[in-house]
């Protein structure tokens, strides 16, 4: 089986830092490789991988202001498509516009849909429903108006995001800086427990930062360390008492509240989205609709035990997992072309 994995260019894949469907699409392509399966990955110059790399984009866009985005997606897009009669599937994580080239190529091709920006995508994807197989990341997150092969959860990797199973005396928040994630919300519920609290993440909305967040950013209670990479967000989620997760939103997934469970730390979050999903009720952290019962959970952390969030995530979340079901649906996709 030769497969063509299309990942994002916005960021490295791996990313750096933030970058989370490169990031799944970096976990899935090692993974395959490593079960010896031919592996083309589509994504920016700069990326790595161990199987065979292709770009027409040198360097992120995101990480470079003078190139513009839809011109780089274009060439990216139709690079791999003008060559995909060298494959047997395409696997795309880069969202509805692969999509409109799907009917006029022979490969057939399976999408994840890593989320919904808006509502205004559907028709693309309403239009292809036929004809292309969609992957969901959660439940929760299908359409009601699509048809979905399956739900394949993210794998999360347990030799990066180590069991820790001493805790320091913080509550973190690890995620985008946006009103969407409850940055505010996080620091409201720290400061309420009596606890300091650590944010570190991409600052995606610059005003709401300067007006919310940066004003409560004194380096004492409340300490913003930046997007981190891998290694050092791995530390600081096994370090943390609790990661808060107080989303505005319904979320697809949350790869950094998998994260956070994979390392012993359990999750107090919104219940909105896919948490249900990945979060075990008063076994591996929280879920709540409200600031004040954030607060109460706080006061519970000391019920759940760190071996019980790597546990389940392991047996959830596991890569192993993730590669078994997306081999499954390759070849299924395949023999029905």
């Amino acid at each position: 089986m030769k497969i063509a994995i299309l990942s994002p260019i916005a960021w490295r894949t791996p990313p750096r830092n933030y970058g989370p469907w490169e990031q799944v699409a970096s976990i899935l392509t090692e993974a395959l490789v490593e079960k010896g399966i031919d592996v083309t990955l589509f994504a920016t110059g700069d990326s790595i991988t161990e199987g065979k790399l292709e770009s027409v984009c040198p360097k992120p866009y995101a990480e470079d202001a003078g190139r513009d985005a839809k011109v780089w997606e274009c060439l990216h897009i139709s690079n791999l498509m003008e060559r995909s009669g060298d494959f047997d599937i395409i696997h795309n994580h880069f969202d509805f516009l692969p999509l409109t080239y799907s009917r006029l190529i022979e490969t057939p091709m399976i999408t994840t849909i890593h989320g919904f920006s808006s509502e205004k995508i559907i028709p693309v994807y309403k239009k292809y429903n036929a004809t292309t197989t969609y992957i969901s990341i959660s439940d929760a997150d299908r359409h009601p108006e699509l048809d979905y092969h399956s739900t394949i959860y993210h794998g999360i990797d347990p030799n990066i995001f180590k069991l820790q199973g001493k805790k320091e005396e913080y509550l973190l928040f690890y995620g985008r800086i946006h009103p969407d994630k409850g940055t505010a919300e996080a620091i409201a519920i720290a400061k309420k427990s009596g606890y300091a609290i650590k944010l570190a993440g991409f600052i995606q909305d610059q005003d709401y930062y300067d007006r919310c967040i940066g004003p409560e950013v004194d380096g004492i209670q409340t300490t913003y360390l930046g997007n981190l990479d891998q290694k050092k967000g791995s530390r600081l989620l096994g370090g943390a008492k609790a990661l808060l997760h107080p989303i505005q939103f319904d979320e697809p997934f949350g790869l950094s509240v998998a994260e956070a469970m994979m390392c012993g730390t359990p999750v107090i979050a919104f219940d909105k989205g896919s948490m249900r999903e990945l979060i075990s009720d008063g076994k591996t952290g929280y879920l709540v609709d409200n600031v004040a019962e954030a607060i109460a959970a706080v006061r519970k952390l000391n019920r759940i035990a760190p071996e019980d969030c790597r546990k389940n995530t392991m047996q959830k979340f596991s890569i192993d997992t993730m590669v078994d079901a997306y081999i499954e649906a390759y070849r299924e996709t395949i023999k029905s072309k």
